[in-house]
């Protein structure tokens, strides 16, 4: 017997680049049943749609992982349907599960939610200490008011909700869409296909100076159940490795597992986002005991597999 025996879990975004992974890491934990609704099927901002969705799944857990989301140039120009197509899935999902007598609900926010100016490495503590960067501030947002949400439920009607802050994700199956990927399949994607045409110059944007933090999604998928089995607070738990790289050195070592060999060159005169981003991760180790697993070299070199050997092919 597990947590997880006999229970009904609902993935919202099952059919996403994470959602995948988590589906995959439940399956092991053989729960009674798994269902992965798809959004062209169920859009969770309908309430309606939403109460229908529950009525019919009957979960006893919920992992809400959907998202409508982008890197800085999607964000840059979506940022009004980013707010309301996050927000309203939140807040249907939440009141519907809470009507319909989910057990239990995981939330995933997003490191965007943190202000711009918030000091490294950021800790829970410091989610209200000012506007979030602005060039991802309507998703942000409209992520970090799920958190408010849950924990006026948990107060007023007694529903177990958390709220998990994970940071970029990235690894196999990851969204390579130029035009909505965030920043290591975009990058994967241009020097790969840079190499193949033997482009002398690849430019991206800012001057490479910003560090971000990377979770392979595999071990996101990890730190979700151990969460949904063990920590059951008010209290947001940020999910990450605390490490920070270098957008130029992440650069760097895309080239070299692609093979390309031109010039990367940047171009000061686009954002570079928020300037650093590094998570304290004690919480989520005391709380559930979730530490990442997977070396970031090891998960880059895999994704640039994945990529080469299945992802182009298909077209992503």
């Amino acid at each position: 017997m597990t947590f997880w025996t006999g229970r009904r879990v609902l993935v919202t975004g099952g059919g996403g680049f994470f959602g995948r992974h988590l589906v995959g890491r439940l399956e092991k934990e053989k729960p009674a049943a798994i269902l992965a609704p798809r959004s062209r099927e169920h859009d969770l901002r309908d309430a309606g749609v939403v109460a229908r969705l529950l009525a019919e799944a009957r979960p006893d857990v919920v992992l809400h992982a959907a998202a409508a989301v982008g890197g800085i140039g999607a964000n840059r120009l979506h940022p009004g349907s980013f707010f309301y197509d996050n927000a309203a899935m939140g807040l249907n999902l939440i009141e519907g599960s809470r009507r319909a007598g989910v057990g239990k609900l995981v939330c995933l926010g997003t490191v965007c939610a943190y202000p711009g100016n918030t000091p490294v490495p950021f800790r829970e503590d410091d989610l209200w200490s000012g506007y979030p960067e602005e060039t991802n501030a309507p998703y942000g947002l409209a992520k970090k008011m799920l958190l408010v949400q849950l924990q006026g439920y948990r107060k007023e009607y007694g529903f177990s909700g958390i709220y998990l802050i994970p940071v970029n994700l990235y690894g196999p199956g990851d969204n390579f869409d130029p035009e909505s990927s965030h920043v290591i399949p975009a990058m994967i994607r241009r020097l790969a296909e840079a190499k193949d045409s033997g482009a002398p110059e690849v430019v991206f944007w800012g001057d490479g100076t910003p560090t971000r933090e990377f979770l392979h999604a595999a071990d996101a998928a990890e730190a979700v159940v151990l969460a949904a089995e063990r920590y059951d607070g008010p209290a947001p738990v940020n999910v990450g490795t605390g490490a920070e790289i270098s957008i130029r050195d992440l650069a760097a070592k895309i080239a070299r597992l692609t093979g390309y060999t031109g010039r990367i060159a940047w171009d000061p005169s686009k954002p570079n986002g928020q300037m650093r981003r590094r998570l304290d991760t004690s919480r989520a180790r005391a709380a559930f005991g979730f530490s990442a697993r997977i070396g970031f070299d090891e998960g880059l070199a895999e994704t640039v597999a994945w990529w080469r050997n299945e992802g182009r092919g298909a077209g992503r």
